[in-house]
């Protein structure tokens, strides 16, 4: 009778698991917010993403609220108040501006979609010269880039451009692995932060945070600086300079509190 019992409830767990709607959805359509390009969209439990086709970069990512985090618009001539906002904004004018949604100065790549789960999507670009490679892994609880493939004797870096809770203002702040404090918008970070290298982005209206991650530890800057309508967060960057020159890894997600210590565990579980 055990026996029968066993083999009932593995049945029934099988049963409940199909029934279950996936963790990771993907669908095609178009960011109109962001001026209508078509993008890849991934639906997941805790955002969703949309990663332009054309470009290779992220325009929108909405959190459970539908607040749009970045707040790409493609408008030319709109600035840090649309044109230079996303992630991962990686490869500027460095044998050509790739994996940033498109805009006028964004140069273009293909895609192809490599793996479709219900717990994992994976989209490679390939820059138009063919010397870039970018990789996007969507799991339930984040989104990861990582640069897969470096132009010979070209550098990079990895930054988010945004609008925290939906707008750049003075309820919005900043906390990072360097220190525990609370930091308001303005204040600039200038440095390398310490292992593991994140930094995280919060509006006091909203009870969550985003959060950026860099897996691997460097001793190249990691500067914060604040625009009048957007972050610049650049992993690998210092003023106007890039330091990146090998394949490294990236996330990006959201953590369902404004609590240090919790964003402090995310990323611990994320890099263990």
């Amino acid at each position: 009778m055990k026996i029968v019992y066993y083999i009932l409830c593995w049945f029934l767990l099988l049963l409940m698991s199909s029934c279950s709607e996936p963790a990771v959805i993907l669908t095609e359509d178009s960011d109109i917010s962001a001026g209508g390009d078509e993008c890849y969209i991934v639906s997941t439990k805790s955002a969703q993403y949309y990663l332009e086709k054309s470009g290779g970069g992220l325009s929108s990512m909405l959190d459970k609220d539908g607040i749009d985090w970045l707040g790409f618009h493609k408008r030319k001539g709109s600035a840090h108040k649309g044109e230079y906002r996303g992630f991962p904004n990686a490869i500027h004018k460095q044998d050509g501006s790739y994996f940033h949604a498109m805009n006028s100065g964004t140069d273009p790549s293909s895609s192809r979609v490599d793996l479709e789960s219900s717990e994992h999507v994976r989209i490679t670009f390939t820059s138009d010269n063919g010397q870039w490679v970018g990789q996007w892994d969507f799991y339930p609880e984040r989104c990861d880039f990582t640069m897969k493939k470096i132009s010979a004797g070209y550098k990079y870096w990895v930054q988010y451009e945004g609008v925290p809770g939906g707008e750049m203002d003075s309820t919005d702040f900043w906390m990072a692995s360097a220190d525990t404090i609370r930091h308001p918008i303005n204040d600039s970070f200038l440095g390398d932060l310490p292992a593991p290298e994140w930094m995280a982005f919060g509006d006091k209206s909203a009870p969550r945070i985003l959060y950026l991650l860099h897996h691997e530890n460097d001793s190249f800057p990691d500067n914060y600086v604040s625009r009048p309508d957007m972050t610049v967060l650049g992993f690998g960057r210092e003023n106007k300079n890039k330091f990146l020159t090998t394949p490294q890894c990236f996330s990006i997600g959201f953590v369902e509190s404004t609590d240090y210590s919790a964003i402090s565990e995310a990323v611990r579980n994320i890099l263990d």
